[in-house]
């Protein structure tokens, strides 16, 4: 089977699970409810998907076709896998826990899906991936973040992903420019997908339930992706999303922005035999730019994904990167 290998732009921004979950606070899934007896799903974010209503209904998103090779992340004791393997070519479980990933190994011994079936146990954060065409994932919450990066950075592109994810998480990645959950990982993963809500999930359906609601969201990369590098997308939307409602020439006052920025700027016109004319003042060139792109007074709450490509264009055309 062919390896797929992630390229820089994955290397150098899946954070590790540890950093995504501070990072991303909301996507905790919490400690909540009553715990397993057999598995401490706790130590990993997970709780069983028991519902077999919802389980179908996940894969029957997916759309699977019988040459599918699907990867899954946090198999558990596999109510979904046995679905995807019914419709799919191979499926590549991702788990971290050991005894669950024997109980899933347990489920499908001398069956003829035991064929179908990889285990990989282990951090699907640093794991080896093979190639895959669909993934499917009860994502442990804790992972929200570098999961959705990796899949996106992951080459070549899935052609579709059915994900679990905490209300709150999803509907920050569905959220529209001016609403309420719209944000910095709204805009980033935008950039290089469609994404759309597929099912709401109540905590009943879990075993043991978590404290929080659940959705399914659908993530379509676009293929081929933006020719924009998600290091300098991500180090502007990291700046103008700081403070969100604030007007952006305040957010470019921001504690040590202007000097990253003027740094940055410095070392291209080194490498661009470009001379800097003495009495420049770096602020108000960043001013200029945002007044001639008309976003002095804008706010990031209110822009779109068009809006902020078009301030990273201007930004470059004056030499200035954001990392």
């Amino acid at each position: 089977m062919p390896k797929a290998t992630s390229d820089k732009f994955s290397r150098a921004h899946i954070p590790s699970a540890k950093n995504a979950a501070k990072a991303e606070s909301s996507s905790s899934g919490g400690g909540g409810g009553a715990r397993n007896p057999i598995f401490k799903t706790e130590r990993f974010g997970q709780h069983i998907l028991n519902n077999p209503l919802v389980a179908q209904g996940i894969v029957d998103k997916a759309n699977l076709k019988p040459t599918d090779n699907v990867l899954e992340v946090g198999p558990g004791t596999g109510n979904l896998t046995v679905r995807i393997l019914d419709k799919a070519k191979h499926v590549t479980a991702v788990e971290m826990d050991p005894r669950m990933a024997a109980e899933l190994t347990k489920r499908v011994q001398g069956k003829p899906e035991q064929r179908k079936l990889d285990i990989i146990i282990g951090d699907f954060v640093k794991a080896e991936l093979p190639y895959f065409d669909v993934c499917i994932s009860n994502t442990p919450y804790q992972i929200s973040s570098p999961l959705v990066f990796r899949l996106l950075s992951h080459r070549p592109l899935p052609r579709v992903c059915i994900l679990m994810f905490q209300r709150e998480f999803a509907l920050r990645l569905v959220a529209r420019p001016g609403t309420e959950f719209w944000s910095r990982l709204s805009a980033n993963v935008q950039l290089y997908a469609k994404v759309d809500h597929v099912m709401k999930v109540a905590k009943s359906c879990f075993r043991p339930p978590p404290m929080v609601e659940s959705s399914v969201v659908r993530i379509v990369p676009l293929d081929p992706p933006p020719p924009v590098r998600f290091e300098e997308f991500d180090g502007l939307t990291r700046i103008i999303f700081g403070r969100p409602n604030k007007v952006l020439h305040a957010n470019f006052q921001a504690r040590g922005v202007l000097e990253m920025l003027e740094a940055n700027w410095k070392t291209w016109c080194s490498q661009n035999d470009k001379i800097i004319e003495d009495g420049v003042s770096f602020k108000a060139k960043v001013d200029q730019i945002l007044r001639d792109t008309g976003m002095f007074d804008s706010r990031a709450a209110k822009m779109d994904k068009d809006d902020i490509l078009k301030l990273l264009a201007a930004f470059h055309d004056e030499g200035i990167h954001f990392a």
